[in-house]
């Protein structure tokens, strides 16, 4: 237990510290170097070795602490490691990245918005390289993720706002080490953000019904089939035995 939460704290203070050098847009170099063990990280994780994927994203990472899709796939392969804590640092470190590159962007928008372009390129090659072989869900998210990048320019001049999908993606890490307030925090943010997103309405759905909070968790199953999600039927029933 004790060398975990060292494990943690050693994570949380490497992110710290990468931010404390992003207050400037990386060399090219190094964005290039970066991009090379984001792919190898992106490789490990197709093959399933979650292990070698977190280390080619955090070395991707230490060249370019704004490459916000490393941060984010290191939570995913945390997640699949079932290193929690772990992923909810990923998580937080892809959402100081974007705010980094939001706050950049307002002095230094040419080159934001060329980083921006070569992200959308590396997600939409993850995507038709993939062919068959990628989940439909994990497609639908891909596809999401560049939509939100290819429409990111509209917030210029706008306080910034962490995307959704990155918020459900830390209240999932939050609920599976144990939190549930921090998850129900997260996934309510995401449902701010964006109230079609279906899946946290289905996740909040969950933690209602787990609280024994019937009204909340009947509304919120009515919000995530609204927004085109397919709720477990078992969900349906099992909120229908709580007392009124």
């Amino acid at each position: 237990m004790r060398g975990h939460v060292v494990l943690v704290t050693a994570i949380a203070l490497l992110i710290s510290a990468s931010f404390s050098r992003a207050q400037q847009l990386p060399d090219d170099a190094s964005r290039r170097q970066a991009l090379e063990l984001y792919r190898a990280g992106q490789e490990h994780m197709s093959a399933e070795r979650f292990d070698k994927a977190a280390e080619s994203f955090t070395a991707a990472i230490g060249k370019d602490p704004l490459l916000s899709v490393a941060h984010y796939q290191l939570g995913q392969a945390y997640m699949s490691l079932q290193r929690y804590a772990s992923a909810v640092q990923a998580y937080q470190g892809t959402v100081e990245s974007m705010k980094s590159l939001h706050a950049l962007e307002q002095t230094n928008q040419f080159e934001v918005d060329k980083r921006r372009q070569e992200t959308i390129r590396e997600l939409r090659s993850e995507l038709n390289g993939s062919g068959q072989k990628l989940d439909p869900l994990k497609r639908t998210k891909l596809e999401q993720r560049v939509s939100e990048l290819e429409h990111e320019r509209t917030s210029l001049g706008r306080p910034f706002q962490a995307p959704a999908f990155v918020l459900l993606a830390m209240g999932s890490a939050h609920f599976r080490n144990g939190d549930r307030d921090a998850a129900a925090a997260e996934w309510q943010a995401a449902v701010t953000v964006d109230p079609k997103l279906g899946e946290a309405h289905n996740n909040l759905a969950v933690l209602h019904m787990m609280n024994g909070r019937r009204s909340d968790a009947e509304n919120a199953v009515t919000l995530a089939e609204k927004a085109g999600f397919k709720v477990n039927p078992q969900l349906k029933a099992d909120i229908s035995k709580l007392p009124r």
